[in-house]
């Protein structure tokens, strides 16, 4: 005799699957919306680190420059056009990094934000510029569609202590890159294990690599899996395996995938390239 559970669990399994590539449609769409907004990832012109221009000096950017320490003293005139939130700035005034979003950047020019930033001591500036030309040629972000087999169970082993490991960056330079611990996780019968970074709020990110990179996608990938519960347990899914921002710009500093997570399977989910 059939039973209503047993009729309800196909069923239900048929739901949760809609429901599963319904939300990642509109994670995709939103993420599109995201990399070509006015200040997004498409709109990074350059980086400029101020160690390359002892002068205070940096090409197509108006005022003077220095790093100082613990920050940066910026040095404009009424002719450079510079704001200081909101506001025409002139004068001499000292700035720490920019945490926040990039339209709220302190230092602006017309439209553009001048975004600083430090790593590791050395200090920075970012243009990011609406009308970049990477925004104006963006059609999309090649992905491909939400597929169940991609998304698994996952573990989470934090080390005793964070890990600190030389990388290479996207810029040609290696920067440390803080681990916290590895994920584990089955895929097709293969058991592979990520090292990954603790983000705030507890949730993971991986920097990793696999068959298909630099062919079928990307030469990397970023992959953010949800904050682990108190037994480690958390979802690996593939399918949001993203772009990272030096995909989008050149000007990004993006680290390799460290030692270990350049996978051996082809990993053919996710944001693959851009259009």
């Amino acid at each position: 005799m059939t039973t209503g559970t047993s009729q309800a669990g196909p069923a239900a399994e048929t739901s949760g699957a809609l429901a599963a590539a319904d939300a990642w449609r509109q994670w995709h769409a939103a993420r599109e919306e995201s990399v070509s907004g006015p200040y997004g990832p498409l709109a990074l012109t350059g980086t400029h680190w101020l160690d390359d221009y002892p002068e205070g000096r940096i090409p197509a950017i108006p005022g003077v420059w220095h790093a100082d320490g613990d920050g940066v003293v910026l040095t404009a005139g009424a002719s450079d056009g510079l704001t200081l939130d909101g506001r025409p700035f002139t004068g001499e005034t000292r700035l720490t990094a920019d945490l926040g979003p990039v339209a709220k950047a302190r230092v602006g020019l017309g439209g553009r934000r001048l975004v600083v930033l430090v790593r590791e001591g050395v200090w920075g500036v970012r243009d990011f510029d609406p009308d970049a030309e990477a925004r104006r040629r963006f059609r999309g972000i090649d992905a491909t569609p939400y597929d169940a087999r991609w998304s698994v169970p996952g573990r989470f082993t934090p080390y005793g202590d964070e890990r600190t490991v030389r990388v290479a960056n996207a810029d040609g330079r290696e920067r440390g890159l803080g681990l916290a611990g590895e994920l584990a996780f089955t895929l097709d019968g293969r058991e592979l294990t990520l090292r990954v970074a603790r983000q705030g709020g507890g949730s993971l990110w991986a920097v990793f690599a696999d068959a298909t990179s630099g062919s079928g996608s990307y030469r990397f990938r970023f992959l953010y899996p949800a904050a682990p519960d108190a037994e480690g347990r958390t979802t690996v899914d593939l399918n949001r395996a993203q772009l990272p921002p030096c995909a989008f710009a050149d000007h990004f500093v993006c680290p390799f995938p460290p030692p270990g997570n350049t996978l051996d399977v082809a990993v053919e989910a996710g944001e693959r390239n851009l259009r």
